[in-house]
């Protein structure tokens, strides 16, 4: 259990068994709550783009979380779950003029039963070998996509969406799109808090820390591991459905192995077996995208000796540099340094 400050306790076992304990902690978030609401009134129109992208890869990097850092199966596919998703919003909004809060939905669920199925898997291998498992979900996904009939997808010419619309209002600006981006991902990670701390969010844990002692406690492994692929790949999947509506066209190569990467980089980064790590995670990781997209081109203006590819290179770079320098020196993430400081700050000035 968290250390809390000086002064506080609790007088019953809902108080203290509360995700939000004081008043500070509901003031940061409502001013935070505050500050999202105004994102657009507040920058341009490339931050609200860069936003309405993270937004969306919260929600599947939140998934992946529960998978990978709460249940701990590891999942290199979470793109193709993305995938899915996406194809699934878009197949059903264009073939049977399904609106968004359905076909969205319909994206999750179909990408929970594609990662359910390589949730079985996770039952009898573990590890690396798991791992490879779940890069045969990319390959899987790539191949379906492009030789099932054309009719059906849209093979490699993709699909292409109308905006999302409610009530004749639609969402076709990166300020309006924002404000229904914020909000289902609001509830994806509420849900994710509600699932992480529930009795399934214990037994998720209880195998990722041992399988066999769990087994022997009662638990059922198989279901739990299996749940646990279900459950990532359906925020992956309403994540996917999110960027059809906000790209308004979705193709496979948007779903590549190296954007799973990418995920597996933002909850390294942030700090396995944490939502907020995961969401710190999309921001840094994200920020440093963008950062090394905006210095690319001037770069290679200044030097021309170095090559157009300098962006592309630099990502792959930087992002194999980070992931390796928080392997090394900060394994657990950023969430977990700053529980230490947290807590070396309310027990100061004495040492333990």
């Amino acid at each position: 259990m968290a250390l809390q400050p000086s002064g506080v306790f609790f007088e019953n076992y809902s108080h203290d068994k509360a995700l939000i304990k004081t008043k500070y902690q509901w003031l940061s978030l409502a001013i935070f709550g505050i500050f999202l609401l105004l994102v657009p009134f507040l920058f341009g129109p490339r931050v609200i783009a860069v936003a309405n992208i993270m937004i969306i890869m919260a929600v599947v990097a939140v998934g992946l979380q529960i998978t990978t850092g709460y249940a701990g199966q590891i999942n290199l596919g979470q793109a193709a779950f993305m995938g899915v998703g996406a194809y699934t919003a878009g197949l059903v909004a264009i073939q049977f003029s399904l609106p968004f809060w359905l076909s969205i939905p319909l994206g999750g669920v179909a990408a929970a039963a594609f990662g359910y199925i390589f949730g079985l898997s996770a039952v009898r291998i573990k590890g690396f070998y798991l791992a490879l498992t779940t890069i045969a979900a990319q390959f899987i996904f790539h191949f379906a996509i492009l030789n099932l009939p054309t009719s059906w997808f849209g093979g490699s010419n993709g699909l292409t969406l109308d905006p999302a619309s409610l009530f004749g209002f639609e969402f076709k600006t990166d300020s309006s799109f924002y404000y229904l981006a914020l909000l289902i991902c609001a509830i994806m990670v509420i849900g994710a808090f509600g699932i992480v701390r529930s009795r399934y969010g214990r037994a998720f844990v209880a195998v990722r820390d041992d399988d066999v002692a769990s087994s022997m406690m009662g638990i059922n492994v198989v279901a739990t591991k299996a749940s646990a692929f279900l459950v990532g790949a359906f925020f992956a999947g309403i994540g996917g459905g999110l960027w059809a509506y906000y790209v308004r066209f979705v193709s496979v190569d948007q779903f590549t192995l190296f954007n799973s990467v990418w995920f597996v980089a933002m909850i390294i980064v942030g700090g396995s077996g944490s939502i907020v790590g995961a969401l710190i995670g999309v921001f840094l990781i994200r920020s440093i995208n963008e950062l090394v997209t905006s210095i690319g081109p001037v770069v290679s203006e200044a030097f021309p000796f170095i090559g157009g590819d300098i962006v592309f290179a630099a990502m792959n770079i930087i992002l194999g540099g980070v992931i390796c320098l928080f392997v090394i020196y900060e394994p657990k993430g950023l969430m977990y340094r700053w529980n230490i400081m947290k807590t070396s700050y309310r027990i100061w000035p004495f040492p333990h």
